[in-house]
């Protein structure tokens, strides 16, 4: 009889526990959210919060080991993500040195680090200073283009080195007008700024207003304009 009694209990507590797991699979399946683990780049990081390849943002209560993480560190999350909204938000971020491609550990940390150019690049809590011979071809940069770079930190001295820095965004715009000049600054299209400064023009050729021309812009904040010209040819002189 205690053997009977012992192997029902044993079958209730069985059912109980499976459809205990029943139950929390299916809130998972009807609930708000969805966890998953991934791999990323911290994109930013201040003011004690941050986001994870621009999109999963984090708080950092949540960084395992009380790290204080950078711009450009690869990380590993357990991201929530609400079902109704797609928001991205991590519970869990274990920072970690390692190579892109998962081969095991190296002994440089690389990243992408997004920014504003004054005279030099500033990001967050660090300044990042470089070279003009890792400046992708074709791009001359000037004070208030938005850039990436991307870079590698040594972990035994935390000093961080650019080795590629390109625009964050261009665009060619086909026979816009150059609507005003001034010095040596001009406005394509009341919405591209330029300055002589740092413009590639064919041999010969100086900008005039009216003149019907191509360009390739880069984003960039000047004023009250956020793309640049550098390049400019013209298709029609007034």
């Amino acid at each position: 009889m205690l053997r009977l009694i012992s192997r029902a209990l044993g079958f209730w507590k069985r059912a109980d526990s499976s459809a205990s797991e029943r139950e929390q699979h299916q809130n998972l399946l009807e609930g708000d959210t969805i966890l998953k683990t991934v791999q990323g780049v911290v994109t930013k990081f201040c003011n004690n919060y941050g986001f994870i390849d621009e999109l999963i943002y984090f708080s950092g209560d949540v960084v395992t080991g009380g790290v204080l993480l950078k711009v450009g560190q690869r990380v590993t999350a357990i991201v929530e993500e609400d079902t109704i909204s797609h928001e991205l938000k991590a519970i869990k971020v274990d920072p970690f040195c390692g190579s892109y491609h998962g081969h095991g550990p190296s002994d440089s940390c690389t990243g992408v680090s997004f920014g504003c150019l004054t005279c030099r690049m500033d990001n967050a809590d660090h300044e990042a200073y470089f070279s003009l011979d890792v400046v992708c071809k074709g791009f001359e940069p000037y004070p208030g283009d938005r850039v990436q770079v991307e870079f590698c930190t040594q972990p035994d001295t935390r000093s961080r080195k650019a080795i590629s820095v390109k625009p964050l965004r261009h665009k060619h715009v086909h026979e816009a007008c150059i609507t005003s000049l001034r010095g040596r600054s001009g406005v394509i299209d009341d919405s591209v700024f330029f300055t002589l400064d740092s413009l590639k023009l064919p041999t010969g050729y100086t900008p005039q207003i009216s003149d019907i021309i191509n360009v390739v812009a880069v984003e960039s904040n000047q004023s009250c304009y956020t793309w640049r010209a550098i390049s400019m040819i013209p298709v029609k002189k007034s």
